[in-house]
This record gives C-alpha cells, sequence and structure tokens, in this order.
C-alpha cells in the first residue's frame, strides 16, 4: 500500500466529522450575514474552526483589526507548536513549500494521526489533509446553502455540534489530568466572568476568548510547571 493511500484512508474519519461540524459554521457565517461563497473562501483559506468562528465574530463589526490579530494568534498558536512537534519525524524530503502545506493543513487531528507514524513523508501527509480538507469544505458549503431550509430546531441543534467536538478533543485529557481540569475549569469560570458581568460584557467574543485562554494558561503554568528531563532525573 502507498503511503498516499494509507495516509487518505487515515483521513476519511476526520473528513467525515468535518463534514459535519463545518456545517454548524456554513450555518452560522450566513446567520452573521455573510454569503455562502465567503462562507466557503475562509474555510478553504484557513482551517481552524476555533479561529473561524471567533473570526467571523469580529468582521462583522468593521475596523477591528487588533482585536482579530490577538484573537487569531492566541487561537492557533497550537499549531504552530503542532508543526514544531511533527517537524521532528519528516523525512528529508519535507522541505521547503512542503512544510509550509504541513502547516496550512495541521489540525489537531490531523496531527494526531501524523504523531502516531515513525516517519511522515510528504506523500502520507498528503493523502491524510485530502479528505478533511475536502469535509471542512463541502460542509461549510451545504451548511451555507442549507442552513435557511432547514426547520429552525434542526439549525439549533446543529449549532451545537461545534461545541460537542471541542469537549469531545479536551473531554480525555481532562479526564486523566487534574492540573489540565483545574485550567479547563479556570477559562469556562473566566468566560463566565466575562459574560455575565455588567461592564465585561461589552468586550467582544473575540477578545474575550483570547484573554480567557492566556489567563487559564498562565494559571497553568504557575500553578502546574511541566518538568524537564533534567528536573526529573534528579527527582
Amino acid at each position: 500500500m502507498s503511503s498516499f493511500i494509507r495516509g487518505f484512508k487515515g483521513g476519511i474519519p476526520i473528513g467525515l466529522g468535518y463534514l459535519s461540524v463545518s456545517f454548524t459554521f456554513g450555518i452560522m457565517a450566513v446567520s452573521y450575514g455573510f454569503d455562502w461563497w465567503q462562507a466557503v473562501i475562509i474555510s478553504m483559506l484557513t482551517l481552524t474552526s476555533a479561529g473561524q468562528l471567533a473570526g467571523i465574530g469580529v468582521m462583522i463589526t468593521p475596523g477591528q483589526y487588533i482585536e482579530m490579530l490577538v484573537s487569531q494568534v492566541t487561537i492557533n498558536l497550537r499549531y504552530s507548536f503542532m508543526s514544531v512537534s511533527l517537524s521532528q519525524k519528516t523525512s528529508p524530503e519535507f522541505r521547503g513549500i512542503k512544510r509550509w502545506l504541513l502547516g496550512f493543513f495541521m489540525t489537531d487531528e490531523i496531527f494526531a494521526v501524523a504523531s502516531a507514524e515513525k516517519e511522515v513523508d510528504t506523500k502520507f501527509f498528503l493523502g491524510l489533509s485530502v479528505m478533511p480538507y475536502i469535509g471542512w469544505t463541502l460542509g461549510t458549503l451545504f451548511g451555507s446553502l442549507l442552513g435557511s431550509v432547514l426547520p429552525e430546531m434542526v439549525l439549533n441543534a446543529l449549532c451545537l455540534a461545534i461545541y460537542g467536538m471541542f469537549l469531545a478533543i479536551i473531554a480525555p485529557q481532562v479526564r486523566s489530568s487534574k492540573p489540565v481540569l483545574a485550567v479547563v475549569a479556570v477559562a469556562a469560570g473566566l468566560h463566565c466572568i466575562f459574560y455575565f458581568v455588567p461592564v465585561l460584557n461589552q468586550i467582544s467574543s473575540g477578545l474575550t476568548i483570547s484573554i480567557c485562554a492566556v489567563l487559564a494558561a498562565v494559571f497553568g503554568a504557575i500553578l502546574f510547571p511541566v518538568k524537564d528531563d533534567e528536573q526529573e532525573v534528579e527527582a
């Protein structure tokens, strides 16, 4: 079996999952006032669920360029770390523009599958990325076109799908790690404060996400520092 076919098969479940989740993004984008083709272009050029949701929330308020920059850097910074980590396992041919493509297609699920490989070559990674990219784009297209046709009850249910995906990502870590549970609880608590407190609830959602993420990360870094190899040996 060639590396491309093996990667392609590994990406099919991810693509099917993205199809349903991006359907929700298409619905939400159109409800915010975007045209269907604008929603599709956003998905084709960014491929980041949380970043896209925060982004369209900022884009409906013109001129918020600094807020857009801060929110997107904060939300998507993890992809840089994933790309750097995975680059340690790539084959020698993975150079130049190919590494840029690796960074573009990097998502949580693609990273999880690719990191299980002993060595990641370009054909495997390309095959792995095909179905997630197609699924994310088609899901956005279907959601933006069919959002006005489906009953309101169905739309309300589908809008919860993307949040369910986020919960599915963090739930295993929360169950197995008390520090992660504490950080998630702090982030959720901070977001509740920004949502309910009269003055703070005037801050836009994109900036709120960035503030909560940074403060929760600082909390975790201070109370639950990760020991490096030398500290573990001394312990």
